[in-house]
């Protein structure tokens, strides 16, 4: 999947991955498994190893059970779940990052909390009920199944569970907008859900501002959105 901002940011807000076409003004290319992997391979870490701050802050007054992580990259998330006493099941479309997310699961010692598979989300997606399904920046450039992958995301949660979806609201100050990115409302990404009326409550849909560096190091802003779902027992 095509980030929506510099890969060199190395943001712990990680945007993740899915096989796709990306727009390219004049053309489309297919980004899927090889792209990743040797994008992953550039550098001995690309993301900051940390978790995402909004999925922290609303996993962590949860009890823990079973998670889904989709589009995990090099484990962040999965492994900060997982020292907090959860089973998470991290996934991805690379082989290398997923990789190097049981290394760092291992190395922190959750590595008998964790298990990962590899799946490109627009053709496969992981069997199973969890108490927690985390889909955090699942954006791209042309045509990804976004909203099909997000319905099936919130058809894995298991009842009493919660579904996490995390994007960005626009482009980074310092970016000019790109027409061939949509970037979803809460409100538009609660639609899309198309979630069964009376079984399932709201806890959470709305923007937020938060400080990213610009690729030359200086501090900028981005707006993001999450919406937060819980699926009635």
């Amino acid at each position: 999947m095509a980030h929506a901002h510099d890969h060199a940011t190395h943001s712990p807000e990680t945007e993740t991955q899915t096989g796709t076409q990306t727009g390219t003004g004049t053309g489309t290319e297919f980004v899927g498994e090889e792209f990743w992997d040797s994008r992953y391979r550039e550098s001995e870490r690309i993301w900051s190893g940390e978790a995402n701050a909004v999925l922290a802050r609303e996993a962590a007054p949860l009890a823990p059970g079973r998670a889904l992580d989709l589009g995990c990259g090099e484990g962040g998330d999965a492994v900060w779940l997982a020292r907090r006493g959860w089973y998470v099941t991290g996934t991805d479309i690379s082989g290398v990052a997923l990789e190097r997310a049981a290394a760092h699961a291992a190395d922190a010692g959750v590595a008998d909390r964790t298990a990962w598979e590899r799946h490109d989300l627009a053709e496969s997606f992981p069997a199973g009920e969890y108490d927690l399904v985390s889909a955090c920046f699942l954006h791209t450039f042309g045509e990804f199944p976004r909203e099909r992958v997000l319905r099936r995301a919130a058809a894995a949660v298991a009842p009493g569970g919660i579904l996490l979806v995390v994007g960005h609201a626009g482009w980074p100050s310092w970016q000019e907008d790109r027409p061939e990115v949509a970037f979803p409302t809460p409100d538009e990404v609660l639609a899309q859900l198309e979630l069964e009326p009376g079984a399932w409550e709201v806890l959470l849909a709305e923007e937020h501002v938060r400080v990213q560096n610009q690729p030359d190091g200086r501090p900028g802003t981005r707006t993001d959105n999450a919406v937060k779902v819980r699926r009635l027992p």
